[in-house]
Formats: C-alpha cells, structure tokens, sequence
C-alpha cells in the first residue's frame, strides 16, 4: 500500500477510541515535557551562575585566602604560617605585577544606618577600596566616589547604594548629608546609580566605605582584631591584552615570597572567571543529564503504555485483520499499518508533549523562583525519543498482527 493509505487508515483507526488514545499519548506527553522543562532548568541555573560570575567585573583573577598549611582547614590545628592574605599583598600586586590595571578587596559589616529621622537596620556595609566602581563595572549618579586618601586616611565618607539612598532622604539630594552607621557618623559624597540584583546581592540597598574604615570601626571578633588587616579575597582587574597565564605566574611567585612558602604549598589559590564557569557548567551539565535520564523514565513508561495498548487493539480488531488478508493484504501492510499508529501515537504525544514542555518552561520561568531557559537541541531530542519509542514499542504488537493467521482471524468473534 501507498504511504498515505498506510497513514489515513491507521489514523481511523485511532480516531475510533479518541480517549483511548489520548490516555495512552500522556506517558509520552508527560516524558517529553518533563525531558524539556529539566533541561530547560539545568540551563537557566548554569546561565545564571555565569551572569552571577561575569558580573562580578570583566577580566578579573580571584585570589584567595588558603588555610591548607595546617590552618583552619580539615586536619589544621592553627594558624598556618603566614596566616593568609593581607589588605597590603593587594597594593603589591597592583604595584608590582605587569599587566593588572586594578584590584578590589572588601570587607563586610552589617549595621543600622540613620539619616535624620529614618533608620534601616541590618544595612549591608561594604568595606572596600577606590577601584571598586571600575571592577564591578558600576556608575556613580550623583557626587564621586572613595577616593585613595579617603582609604589612606580612613576618612568617615560614604556612597549609597541608589535604593537606600531613596530609602533615607527620598526625593532630596544625598550628597553632603550626614548619615550614622551605627554609632559612627559618615558624610555621604557619592550615589551609584541603580545596579539592581545580580545572584544573592542587592547592589542598591547597600553603602560602601573605605575598607579601613571597616577595619577600624565595625570588626567586632576577637580573632578579627587580631589579625588586624587579614582579608578572604583579592579582586585583580587585569589589562584588555594581559597575558592571564604569565599575570597568574607573577602574582604566585610574588605571593609565595611575601608570605615565605613554597608554590608547590601556598596558602593562597588563584582562580580566574572561567574556571569557576567551567566548573559550575561540568556541575550542571551532571545534573542536566541526571534529569534527562529521570525525564527519560516517563518516555519509556509512556512506551510500554504504547505497547500495551497496541496490544489489546490487535486482539479487539483480529476479525478485521482476517479479513484484511482474505482481500489480499500482505502481513508487511498489516504490520504497516500497526507501526504506523503506534508511531502517529508517539508523535502527536510527542508534539503536545513540546508544546507543553515549552509552555511550562516559560511559565514556570515568568512565574516561578528560578529561571528556565529552553535549549533547542532538547526538543529535537524529546520529540525524537519519542518517535523512536513508538517504533520500539510498536513494533511487537504490530509484528504479532501481521503474523496471525488468516483463518484463525476470520474465525474469532
């Protein structure tokens, strides 16, 4: 028989128990949809990792503290030789090291901020150093920004963020107000503008100060005090056309011998953005495949529904098919015709089960706590999955249609 008999029978067939057959398409509608909106939430997770990371500044190094040498890591009963990163390794890098165009260190607080009558508690207090608008690519909108005597000197500055700074005076100029962070009064010389939230931080609502003055008035721990200017991360901005791997080698070699260690144990361990990116991205795309397996469970599920009720459709239409073969039909056009409706079965599931998937996807995106990005390449496979479980799973009952025999089928009622 033609192609399209072949079809245009096997869809009477179907249209003949139209529940039926859409009870039985819902195992693979649901797989398809699920195969989608998994990886479709694997996706969005890694591309807001990235956004999170890559906002962070453009071209930056991450060096950070490393208590390997007996510190306070796993097995460390103390501090460890040199005990870690220093407010000045900082000022070395960028003085010393070809090729770094700026550096960033931070220290955070969390304290009550007051400007006339209005108080916020639990502000964000960021501690940090003049090169920070630069790094993390923000804007001054109003007045400037810390300057290198305000750190020099610790001077009692601030710049808000644009929504505290809303927050404290509204619609009034915030620059040369006076606001109390804590007990400790600062004049306000700066408003960035509006950044929003990238990852976990709200940029807006927070107010930055010279890292000394962090150091001085808001380190409230013990050990703190005691190490006076230790710090967890360095920040390195380096130049457009910076060679990484020799910037890298500079700084360890420069570190190793500020801090008297060797580079085969240092006590600090530098990281560029795209090693945390790639990281995160073999992280996800484990977790991408452990889903698609999951998803790929209800493909299957949906399969043996398929099976089950090609089944049962060869034993209710076994008369039908005797007499298919009395008129000259070969056991290729009954098993044809079988496989055809198990395939149409998983393809129309398979594309409600698209539709579904991408519709969930961007709903659940729009609506929902995490983001969802839709790749292209999993609808290509889901809908595939799905045409290949019909064939699969279709392929036996309609092998056993095509193998009756003809008198046999006449006779059965």
């Amino acid at each position: 028989m033609k192609p399209s008999k072949v079809i245009r029978i096997a869809w009477k067939g179907l249209a003949k128990n139209k529940l039926r057959s859409l009870l039985t398409m819902l195992g693979v509608i649901i797989g398809v949809a699920a195969v989608i909106i998994m990886i479709a939430i694997s996706a969005g997770a890694e591309a807001t990792i990235e956004e999170q990371i890559t906002s962070l500044g453009s071209n930056l190094v991450f060096v950070q503290t490393s208590f390997s040498r007996g510190g306070f890591g796993p097995g460390g009963g103390g501090l460890s030789s040199s005990q870690g990163l220093t407010y000045e390794d900082a000022y070395a890098i960028v003085d010393q090291v070809a090729g770094v165009k700026g550096m960033v260190v931070e220290q955070n607080s969390a304290e009550s901020v007051k400007a006339g009558n209005v108080t916020v508690d639990d502000v964000a207090v960021l501690g940090t150093t003049v090169d920070f608008p630069s790094v993390r690519d923000m804007d001054i909108a109003e007045g400037r920004y810390i300057t290198q005597i305000d750190v020099d000197r610790g001077q009692e500055v601030a710049v808000l963020g644009a929504s505290l700074a809303e927050e404290l005076f509204g619609d009034q100029p915030a620059v040369g107000q006076v606001v109390s962070i804590g007990n400790v009064k600062h004049t306000v010389v700066g408003v960035f503008a509006e950044k929003g939230q990238v990852g976990d931080t709200q940029y807006d609502s927070r107010i930055y100060i010279p890292i000394t003055v962090v150091f001085e008035k808001f380190t409230d721990n013990f050990m703190a005090r005691v190490m006076g200017d230790r710090v967890r991360m360095i920040y390195v901005e380096l130049e457009e056309d910076a060679p990484l791997d020799d910037v890298i080698l500079q700084i360890e070699f420069l570190l190793a011998k500020r801090h008297q260690v060797s580079l085969e144990e240092p006590d600090f361990t530098i990281t560029t953005q795209q090693d945390i990116i790639q990281t995160q991205e073999a992280t996800t795309a484990a977790f991408r495949s452990l889903l698609a397996w999951v998803a790929a469970v209800s493909l299957v599920v949906g399969g043996i529904g398929i099976m089950n009720i090609m089944l049962v459709s060869v034993t209710e239409r076994t008369r039908e098919i005797g007499i298919r073969q009395a008129v000259g039909a070969s056991p290729a056009d009954i098993r044809w015709q079988f496989l055809t409706e198990a395939l149409l079965l998983s393809l129309v599931g398979g594309l409600l089960g698209v539709l579904s998937g991408v519709g969930g996807s961007l709903i659940f995106n729009q609506f929902g706590s995490m983001r969802t990005v839709v790749v292209p390449t999993s609808i290509a496979l889901a809908f595939s999955s799905a045409a290949a479980v019909g064939i699969f799973f279709g392929f036996y009952p309609a092998n056993k249609a095509a193998q009756l025999d003809p008198i046999e089928a006449l006779r059965h009622e």
